[in-house]
C-alpha cells in the first residue's frame, strides 16, 4: 500500500489544498488497511496522517471551517481504529485464554493417564 507523499507547492493556497488533499488521502488508505486488517500499513498511515495533521495546523491561514470539519472526519476514523483494535485485542486474550484452558486440561489428563 504505498502512503501519500508530500509535494512542494508553489504558493500558501496550494499547501491549504495539497496539505488537505494527502490528509483525505492519508485517511482514506488509513480506513482500507484497517478494512483488511493490515496493522502494519495502520502503523506506517498513522505516522503519515500525524504529519498531514501537522502541517495542516502549522498552515495558519486555512479556513478554519474546512479545517474543523477535515479534523472531525479524522477523529472519527481514529475512533473506529480504536474500536475494531479494541475487538482484535479482546478476541485475541478470549483465544489465550481458551489455549490456556486446554493446556491445563491436558496436564490434568496426564496427570491421571
Amino acid at each position: 500500500m504505498a502512503l501519500p507523499t508530500p509535494s512542494p507547492p508553489a504558493d500558501g493556497k496550494e499547501i491549504n489544498v495539497n496539505a488537505l488533499q494527502r490528509l483525505d488521502d492519508t485517511c482514506d488508505a488509513l480506513i482500507g488497511a484497517l478494512g483488511e486488517r493490515d496493522w502494519d500499513a495502520i502503523a506506517k498511515l498513522d505516522v503519515a496522517c500525524r504529519t498531514c495533521i501537522d502541517e495542516v495546523l502549522e498552515n495558519h491561514t486555512m479556513d478554519q471551517g474546512l479545517l474543523r470539519e477535515k479534523l472531525e472526519g479524522v477523529l472519527e476514523v481514529y475512533r473506529n481504529l480504536i474500536d475494531v483494535t479494541t475487538g482484535e485485542r479482546q478476541a485475541i486474550a478470549e483465544e489465550m485464554m481458551q489455549i490456556n484452558q486446554a493446556k491445563n486440561a491436558s496436564k490434568v489428563y496426564h496427570l491421571f493417564r
